[in-house]
């Protein structure tokens, strides 16, 4: 299992991404809002380009917007590994086709309260699903504890179907509810992360319960 450091709730992004780099975290992870598809404002874009230019890890973008292109088009140009949107837009199979001829891996989302078998019909097509554990749009909540399902879900149907997407949970993991998440790829931590003292120590702690 490997772990995505996300920043939303950091107070100092730059001062949190630098000391992040000197960690043994695997990937950095944006989490973008427009105000529309979550209640939350969307980023300033000259923001997090700066701050990708610090990383010295990859990263992903976690789109929670309603014009799922305007951001593509925007964000493609920081080079990520992966770009996530989410199944309750609409417009699935043209969306996951526009990414993917931007030369991007392609991630597919839905809320906790929407049917993971509505992924089903696209999951041959796409390379990561995130798993929200939370209620997407802000840091700071608890883990679902149904999450455990979803994944235990996706990951039977990927082997038994023998398809290759990676599965990401991302919401409320600290050293505590990541041992829920066993048969996820990668995990999501933000508040864990930024609202310690030592982050070197927390992603050690995180280490030391999936070793």
């Amino acid at each position: 299992m490997k772990i995505s450091a996300s920043f939303l709730q950091a107070d100092q992004p730059a001062k949190t991404v630098l000391e992040l780099n000197q960690t043994k975290i695997d990937f950095f992870h944006f989490d973008i809002m427009d105000g529309q598809f979550v209640a939350n404002q969307t980023r300033d874009f000259k923001v997090d380009q700066d701050l990708a230019l610090l990383m010295e890890k990859p990263f992903d973008v976690h789109l929670m917007v309603e014009d799922v292109i305007k951001y593509v088009d925007l964000y493609k140009n920081l080079n990520p590994q992966w770009i996530t949107f989410h199944l309750e837009v609409g417009d699935t199979k043209k969306l996951i086709e526009y990414i993917k001829k931007q030369g991007i891996e392609v991630g597919l989302s839905l809320r906790p309260d929407t049917s993971i078998a509505k992924l089903i019909p696209y999951l041959e097509l796409i390379d990561v699903v995130l798993v929200m554990s939370v209620e997407p749009g802000q840091g700071g909540q608890k883990f679902l504890v149904e999450t455990k399902n979803r994944i235990e879900y996706l990951n039977h149907y990927r082997q038994n179907n023998r398809l290759s997407y990676l599965i990401q949970v991302d919401g409320g993991i600290n050293n505590q509810t990541i041992t829920e998440c066993q048969n996820a790829d990668i995990v999501v931590v933000g508040s864990y992360l930024t609202e310690g003292i030592n982050l070197k120590r927390r992603v050690n702690n995180l280490q030391n319960k999936i070793a």
